[in-house]
Order: C-alpha cells, then sequence, then structure tokens
C-alpha cells in the first residue's frame, strides 16, 4: 500500500502520482471502523478526527454469474454508479475487501433477493469535498492508434 500512497506531496516531489496524505481525510472519533484507513501504515501528525454517521448507507453491485465477463460488466456498471453519484453531488466510497475472501462473500449478500454474487460494495452520502489527488498525463496512461 505505501507504494501508491505518500505522506506527503510537494512542488519539489518528484512523484506526479499517488493518493497524498491531505486525500486521506480525518479519522473516526469513535475509534476503528470498518473502512480501509490508507494512512494506518504511516501516521499523519494533525490528521484531525470527525464523527461519521453510525448507519451508513450501503449498496451492493452484484452479478449474475462470477466470469471475467460478469467482471467486466460489474466494472462497467461501477463506472455508471460513480460518474451518477458525481454528477448528483453524492460523495462515493468502496470496498471489495470484504469480497476477497470467500468464506465472507457470500455472507454479504441478500439471501432473499435474486442476487447472484456481490462485486463491490459502495458507501454514499453527503460530506465536505476533498482535496483534488494528482493525475498522471493522459499520454503516460494511454495510447491510441489509428
Amino acid at each position: 500500500m505505501d507504494l501508491w500512497t505518500s505522506r506527503t506531496q510537494s512542488a519539489t516531489s518528484t512523484r506526479r502520482d499517488g493518493i497524498p496524505a491531505d486525500a486521506f481525510g480525518p479519522k473516526a472519533s469513535g475509534g476503528p471502523t470498518p473502512v480501509r484507513d490508507f494512512g494506518w501504515a504511516n501516521p499523519i501528525p494533525d490528521r484531525g478526527w470527525a464523527v461519521f454517521e453510525k448507519r451508513p448507507q450501503l449498496a451492493l453491485l452484484s452479478t449474475e454469474g462470477d466470469t471475467k465477463a460478469d467482471w467486466l460488466r460489474a466494472g462497467q456498471a461501477m463506472e455508471r454508479v460513480l460518474l451518477q453519484a458525481t454528477a448528483d453531488g453524492i460523495a462515493t466510497s468502496m470496498t471489495s475487501h470484504p469480497l476477497e475472501w470467500p468464506e465472507l462473500r457470500w455472507t454479504v449478500r441478500d439471501p432473499v433477493a435474486a442476487m447472484g454474487h456481490v462485486q463491490m460494495v459502495f458507501r454514499l452520502g453527503y460530506g465536505p469535498a476533498g482535496p483534488d489527488t494528482p493525475r498522471r498525463p493522459l499520454t503516460e496512461v494511454l495510447e491510441v492508434r489509428e
């Protein structure tokens, strides 16, 4: 995780990507949370604390099957969810962490619904805007051939 997160980003830094420390957001004031904390390995001074809702709004993205084609469709659906949420001013965070363990994955789905395989868990809500994070130039990550 430390390879793509960084404690500091400055004008003299040679690093042009990754998540700067100020984008981690505050820690939960009520103790540990069930959400991945990207700043746990390198504690950040003056990171601050905040009170988070006790019952966050969660949404599950699932597919009928669990093949590579289903994963691709889930990624396309996730893109649409994130773009729509952004357009509507809704903050999102997501995790697939519990889905990486087969013995936990089946417990995430709703046994009453016709839900197949859960591919992503979203947390949705309203909150303050976070800082922008660095992006690589498009020419470094995409090659267009004519």
